[in-house]
């Protein structure tokens, strides 16, 4: 791995940051990428037409159209971040159901407030003999 992190000015593993996910609610632009199910068409997609033939086509058609910028970065920086994309209302249910907030938390280590006071008990004291 490290003739390859060398030869392509790359760093980690090989699969790090390849395959990324993030939750999207149902009611935004990106929503289009979200209407299939993995063992059942889905009943919205049996509803877009009367046999497979009108089915694919107007599932084709759902993609054609292109996203704005806008919403382009929006999807690139909760995937970056892996956080979910929505509306306020959304954060909030997503919150709830997961007990964790939907911002990015500072990084590194919560820093530990100074006492001046020279007795406090989290300071390093001298070794009594």
């Amino acid at each position: 791995m490290q003739y390859i992190n060398t030869t392509y000015r790359r760093t980690g593993t090989r699969w790090d940051s390849r395959y990324t996910s993030s939750l999207i609610q149902a009611e935004t632009p990106a929503s289009a990428t979200s209407n299939s199910t993995l063992f059942a068409p889905h009943p919205l997609y049996l509803a877009l037409g009367s046999d497979d033939k009108q089915r694919h086509a107007a599932y084709r058609a759902l993609f054609r159209t292109q996203l704005d910028k806008e919403a382009i970065d929006d999807i690139r920086l909760a995937l970056n971040q892996n956080q979910p994309l929505g509306n306020n209302r959304f954060y909030a249910k997503i919150e709830k159901l997961t007990g964790e907030r939907r911002e990015a938390k500072p990084r590194g280590r919560p820093r530990v407030p100074r006492d001046d006071n020279p007795d406090a008990t989290h300071r390093q004291g001298k070794l009594e003999v």
